[in-house]
């Protein structure tokens, strides 16, 4: 069983879309080990996102995450990660197929509706940022 990070964005959450997004998680098999809903503050966003801080897009990002609460998410399954990102689509809310969430809910490349990690250590870095072993199932 792989772990991964997953999280529900602020312009998910602003329309309202976390319970859809949580059925499509349930509905595809994976198991949600731990959720919780937070605000993150700048500190906290620029902590997360700090592999992309050289980026031109890095302070658009951290505002856009601060911008309103989120939802964090484990998910566990075989194949968590792939299956996890299959599911949400391309980056790209434009070019993202419509049965993904990024399709179905995103906007553009910023504001695309979810995150997931892309590799084990990225999920072992994003789980541990989000949770302590208590909180996760």
């Amino acid at each position: 069983m792989q772990r991964t990070f997953a999280a529900i964005k602020p312009d998910a959450f602003a329309a309202g879309y976390q319970g859809k997004i949580i059925a499509a998680i349930q509905e595809s098999g994976l198991k949600i080990v731990a959720m919780k809903t937070l605000h993150l503050s700048e500190r906290q966003a620029k902590g997360f996102y700090h592999v992309h801080s050289e980026r031109p897009f890095f302070g658009d990002l951290v505002t856009f995450m601060t911008e309103g609460p989120i939802v964090a998410l484990v998910l566990e399954g075989d194949g968590a990660i792939k299956r996890w990102r299959d599911l949400m689509g391309p980056t790209n809310a434009k070019e993202a197929p419509k049965d993904t969430m990024r399709g179905q809910f995103g906007t553009n490349i910023e504001r695309n509706a979810t995150h997931g990690s892309d590799a084990d250590d990225t999920a072992a870095f994003e789980i541990g940022y989000f949770f302590s072993g208590l909180e996760i199932a």
